[in-house]
């Protein structure tokens, strides 16, 4: 159970609140304060650093051959992919972000993307101490989509929520719901700062590695936010990655971003978008979703329901509509017919980038 591991009361679970610091709890007995202040950790900071220049060693620029065409190094293991190459929706906020006049907001940010940074793929999460704020913005988002839950979400989610049994006064670790998907279906959690690269985050998925954030979306809008947080993360992503044909289904679009040129990673790029943040399936003759973008927004939900969209059977192969984080709600939705459908599908289109490899 990830919601009842709480760290209420528990500082073996959780991180330790002097006054108003708070502190992230490392492996090896290192400490980090919100201030940035390292405690015990000296000898692991340089462990850190010195697999860190590795890892970025080996997700070097991609080189030129004699012909002056660009060789690009394909990763082999995650310990290839660099989780630090970050996009956009970072604490570095935009104007019209929630959060981008709170000084405090923005330096829990930072101190978080600093966690991410530091964490290489086998180490333990940190387990964070969240504030009251954020257990309250937890709570909220996560009671307002448990009422669309029943009639809107598809069985195998409902399934996988039940056995999470996450609980409105505790926000899970992402440590303990790494540890669930390892148990099932084998994916790891891997922490990241904000939206990554899309080939690294595509490339991650083929070991079978989901990058999320850690941090919380802004107190002051709990029901909405411009970027992935950990709310969309645990919410949306868990509970299906749970499922082994699912989980089997977003590995297939990770293992063909392996070969994919740049153009083809923005095809997909649209093809994730369109499957593992908005897809919906058939479920007794209705449409039920299973998206992380629609499962952890009440507004997508309720408009995939009873917002006229249109429906569409899922073609990998096909031109894929453009993609947008603030034009509103999905205006077309792709369709498939059970998770077995859609791993053999996106199997079989993987495979057209697979059988590139020498």
């Amino acid at each position: 159970m990830v919601g009842g591991r709480g760290v209420r009361g528990c500082v073996g679970l959780g991180g330790k609140v002097e006054g108003s610091r708070s502190f992230a709890r490392y492996p090896c007995g290192g400490v980090r304060s919100e201030s940035g202040r390292r405690f015990g950790g000296a000898a692991r900071r340089q462990e850190v650093l010195a697999r860190r220049q590795e890892v970025l060693a080996r997700a070097a620029p991609p080189l030129e051959n004699e012909q002056n065409e660009e060789v690009r190094v394909i990763p082999t293991s995650i310990h290839d992919i660099d989780n630090g190459k970050i996009l956009g929706f970072d604490h570095n906020l935009s104007e019209d972000h929630p959060g981008f006049k709170d000084e405090d907001y923005k330096q829990r940010r930072s101190w978080i993307a600093g966690l991410a940074r530091d964490i290489l793929p086998g180490d333990e999460i940190p387990r964070l101490e969240y504030r009251p704020e954020e257990v309250e913005t937890w709570a909220k988002a996560l009671e307002e989509l448990e009422q669309l839950f029943p009639t809107h979400a598809c069985k195998e989610f409902l399934d996988a929520i039940d056995k999470l049994d996450f609980r409105p006064d505790v926000v899970p670790q992402l440590q303990d719901v790494h540890q669930v998907l390892q148990e099932t279906s084998g994916f790891a959690i891997r922490p990241v700062a904000g939206l990554l690269h899309p080939r690294d985050f595509l490339n991650g998925l083929a070991f079978k590695t989901f990058h999320s954030t850690q941090y919380m979306r802004h107190w002051s809008q709990p029901h909405y936010t411009p970027e992935p947080d950990l709310i969309h993360e645990i919410i949306g992503h868990i509970p299906m990655l749970t499922n082994k044909y699912y989980a089997d289904m977003v590995q297939q679009i990770g293992l063909a971003s392996l070969y994919a040129t740049d153009k083809e990673i923005w095809h997909l790029t649209k093809v994730y978008w369109y499957t593992v943040e908005f897809g919906v399936v058939m479920e007794d003759e209705e449409i039920k979703a299973f998206g992380a973008g629609v499962l952890s927004s009440y507004g997508e939900l309720d408009h995939m329901r009873t917002g006229n969209p249109e429906f569409a059977p899922l073609d990998p192969w096909a031109k894929q509509p453009k993609m947008s984080y603030k034009d509103g709600f999905q205006k077309k939705y792709f369709v498939l017919n059970s998770f077995e459908e859609g791993s053999e599908l996106l199997r079989e289109y993987s495979q057209t980038f697979l059988d590139r490899k020498q």
